[in-house]
């Protein structure tokens, strides 16, 4: 297991603690937290992921992204095991099935995700993407999730600014908390319309797959000559770079970043991540050969 000293550890966790961003109820939490897609896939690979997951933490990386979709709820399994002893410390996350988005459905996919995770509670709860169910149940669900103290807060993945725009129309809409969407350099079509929309409403966006970790396209930027020469002249790698450009503006836009790490070393890497601040002329060189689009376009989804 990759070790740092004390004085290292304190070093990386002050920065990742000078990017933190404020949500609506005044709650702060860090612009990188820790994504679980296909974590507990591979029994082999488990005791590296708890490993990283608690390391992590320590390290002020303390949001936890998890879903029940994820392993069908194998990852879940892993976070709970993770943060046994710690989980007051922890920012904690999951998602909902569309198909589970009924009141009656919803409550009891909490309940099997909070048993999965060894918790009492969850600090953020979402819909994981729009489904069948009308958008106004499902807010009634949330809504007595959080009465009941299931969970403190809850939010929407992958909806477009329409989407939004519907779900604040309906009563009690307008407490989502956060909207999680695909957001990384090779994949900016929010820029248009969404994130300005939440940046106005002061409703962060909580970016999954900030490192493009799905598809082809990762290969394709982490290997560009301009994303490799900022690389080095920070003296950081590629993915570190495309982490440190996804929360540029995070205290602004209120972007905040969930990348997967199954290995210490990932993560010690993510968590340096938040002492990246990229020069307005690295941004220009990156927007050049990797820009936002000029219209909107359809949201990104995996």
């Amino acid at each position: 297991m990759v070790q740092l000293s004390e004085d290292e550890r304190e070093t990386v966790r002050r920065q990742v603690r000078s990017r933190r961003i404020t949500l609506a109820d005044g709650t702060k939490i860090p612009a990188i937290g820790q994504g679980t897609w296909h974590m507990g896939d591979d029994p082999s690979k488990r005791r590296a992921e708890i490993d990283s997951l608690r390391l992590g933490i320590q390290l002020g990386l303390t949001l936890i992204d998890t879903a029940e979709l994820y392993g069908y709820g194998k990852s879940e399994n892993v976070v709970g095991e993770a943060i046994k002893g710690i989980r007051d410390h922890v920012f904690l996350v999951s998602k909902a099935l569309p198909s589970h988005g009924s009141r009656k459905d919803l409550a009891q996919a909490c309940e099997n995700s909070l048993r999965r995770l060894g918790t009492d509670h969850l600090d953020l709860y979402f819909l994981h993407w729009k489904g069948g169910v009308p958008i106004e149940e499902t807010i009634e669900g949330m809504e007595a999730l959080k009465k009941s103290g299931k969970i403190l807060r809850w939010g929407v993945s992958n909806f477009d600014t329409e989407d939004m725009e519907d779900l604040l129309d309906k009563p009690n809409g307008a407490n989502c908390a956060v909207n999680q969407v695909l957001y990384h350099l090779g994949s900016r079509g929010i820029e248009v319309d969404l994130l300005p929309w939440q940046r106005a409403r002061h409703m962060p966006i909580m970016a999954y797959c900030p490192l493009a970790e799905a598809g082809s396209l990762k290969l394709r930027l982490v290997s560009d000559p301009i994303v490799k020469r900022v690389s080095a002249a920070h003296q950081i790698t590629p993915l570190q770079l495309l982490l440190a450009w996804c929360i540029r503006r995070a205290k602004t836009d209120g972007v905040i970043a969930i990348p997967k790490a199954g290995q210490p070393a990932h993560v010690i890497e993510n968590a340096k991540a938040a002492a990246v601040i990229l020069s307005e002329t690295e941004q220009k060189e990156l927007d050049r050969v990797f820009p936002r689009p000029d219209r909107k376009v359809p949201l990104d989804i995996v």
